[in-house]
């Protein structure tokens, strides 16, 4: 699983709920770490923010082919974070601030227990 959010707080907080969850999470602060990660090979689901500097979610949801095109899962402050989802092929979203079982049974949507 790969966790993809600018704000370091947030990221070290749900990659670290979601290990103790069994997950295997690789982390990235902008959508062109996350491209960087990819390149390692594809994870089960990617857990997005929309808005970052470097490279937004948006610009990284558009840039991949979809050979190489894992579920995403938004996690936005966006006012409008359900159409900007569904404009970039998002399985799920989450507006900020969530509540940590609606992330989980999210994530559970998409990926079992314990996996990557």
């Amino acid at each position: 699983m790969l966790v993809v959010d600018d704000d370091p707080d947030i990221l070290d907080a749900l990659s670290e709920i979601l290990e103790v969850e069994g997950y295997e999470v690789q982390r990235a602060r902008n959508g062109r770490e996350a491209l960087q990660r990819l390149e390692r090979g594809l994870p089960d689901l990617v857990l997005l923010d929309l808005m970052m500097p470097v490279m937004d979610g948006g610009e990284f949801a558009r840039s991949l082919s979809p050979a190489a095109r894992p579920p995403i899962i938004v996690l936005s402050a966006d006012r409008n974070v359900s159409s900007r989802a569904r404009e970039i092929g998002a399985v799920e979203w989450l507006a900020k601030p969530f509540e940590l079982a609606q992330l989980l049974a999210a994530v559970r949507r998409v990926v079992p227990y314990g996996t990557s």
